[in-house]
């Protein structure tokens, strides 16, 4: 009797969920061991961040455990990664225990690391100074946002990538409205602070957006670089001097991959695992993947890369093991729902090549979701997919979502 092989996944996120549920009904228990790695057994569904602050999700929506999403023929490891060692092919964890394995794919994620903007951990953190990146960021801006009365209310991006990169917009939006309800609009001055020339990375859905900024009376301060946040004096200041004042300040802090991949010698400057963009194989390594946010995929760092990312995955994966060449490729697919307020929301549907584009989506014509454009159906999908994450998403079944990007039913904006 031959020795399974070892599949060892660090990261029980969404996307190493993912991986693990649906590698295991395809790879034959016999002939392999799956083992999926992570430092605890929550795992929160990161999109309700957004809507925290706003009391729009409790805590409870957001937050469960781990091990029922994991598949019973997966170990479930729990225990801090300390480095991959390539040359002997295990991954060490904090305390001595090694794992060996034949097949490692890291899905790690992203983390916010406020550490790295000089003044923004000073006495205001998670005060003055808040953010919606984090479930405890999240919860205390709740607070802080219940018992603001007015001033300059400052939504700012450190630098890019970042996870769910429309969501400092959502928040603005979302901010905007929530003000209006509290007849507080006219005494707050909103500004989005941007190191971008514009709304958003992509040049269709910046000019879009831009215009629901401006027609919202929301200021924007592009090209901004910020060096530090002086909190005596409560200002950002940027790389050229520029000054951004604030009363209340939500930032989002500069995002990084995890600190085991530099440890490892397996990522780039930000500790993002650098990959065939279209196969996730590892640059140099034909035993290494990255998915999710782990990866230096050119695309945004978001459910749905993950989802349509994973899907492609497991089936080069399967050939891949099997000794036969990954015939499927990847193309960048990404869609994101975008909150606007007022009960509504657009979406952004775009790969690597194609800026996004006006039309319906899933189904030509039918919809019942409308591209680049504000719609009530936009808002009650996003709101719904909290529910199909949970039950579908994550346990592994099929969406009926196609992951390679659709020009049915689309057209340029």
């Amino acid at each position: 009797m031959t020795t399974p092989r070892n599949l060892v996944v660090l990261g029980a996120g969404t996307a190493g969920t993912m991986i693990v549920n649906k590698l295991r009904r395809r790879l034959p228990r016999e002939d392999w061991s799956i083992t999926v790695v992570d430092k605890d057994d929550v795992h929160d569904y990161q999109p309700g961040y957004l809507f925290i602050p706003f009391g729009l999700n409790t805590p409870d929506q957001i937050r469960r455990t781990k091990r029922p999403f994991i598949h019973d023929g997966v170990d479930l490891v729990m225990g801090e990664i300390e480095r991959v060692d390539t040359s002997s092919h295990e991954v060490r964890l904090e305390g001595g225990r090694t794992l060996p394995y034949d097949q490692l794919v890291i899905a790690t994620g992203t983390t916010p690391r406020p550490d790295q903007t000089e003044g923004t951990l000073g006495p205001q953190w998670h005060c003055e100074v808040g953010e919606f990146y984090t479930y405890e960021g999240a919860l205390a801006l709740r607070d802080r946002l219940d018992r603001f009365t007015g001033g300059r209310l400052v939504v700012h991006i450190t630098e890019l990538p970042i996870k769910c990169p429309v969501a400092p917009l959502e928040f603005t939006f979302l901010a905007d409205d929530f003000l209006r309800q509290r007849g507080l609009r006219e005494r707050t001055e909103l500004v989005f602070v941007t190191p971008l020339d514009g709304a958003f990375t992509k040049p269709v859905a910046s000019r879009t957006l831009g215009k629901l900024l401006e027609d919202k009376d929301i200021h924007v301060e592009p090209d901004f670089m910020v060096e530090r946040i002086d909190q005596d004096r409560k200002v950002l200041v940027s790389y050229d001097e520029r000054e951004v004042a604030y009363d209340q300040l939500v930032t989002v802090p500069l995002n990084m991959g995890a600190d085991f991949v530099a440890a490892s010698g397996l990522g780039d400057e930000l500790n993002y695992v650098p990959v065939d963009k279209h196969t996730f194989l590892a640059t140099g390594y034909d035993d290494v993947f990255a998915l999710g946010d782990a990866s230096n995929i050119p695309t945004s760092k978001a459910g749905s890369v993950a989802h349509f990312s994973v899907d492609v995955f497991v089936d080069n994966f399967v050939e891949h093991v099997a000794g036969r060449p990954m015939t499927h490729s990847f193309d960048g697919h990404a869609n994101c729902f975008v909150e606007s307020g007022h009960g509504k929301a657009l979406l952004l549907d775009f790969n690597y090549d194609t800026e996004p584009l006006t039309g319906t989506f899933p189904l030509p014509k039918v919809g019942p979701m409308r591209l680049l454009a504000e719609s009530r159906a936009n808002h009650l999908g996003k709101l719904a997919f909290r529910h199909v994450y949970w039950n579908a998403l994550l346990p592994g079944r099929p969406l009926g979502l196609p992951a390679e990007m659709s020009m049915s039913g689309k057209k340029p904006a």
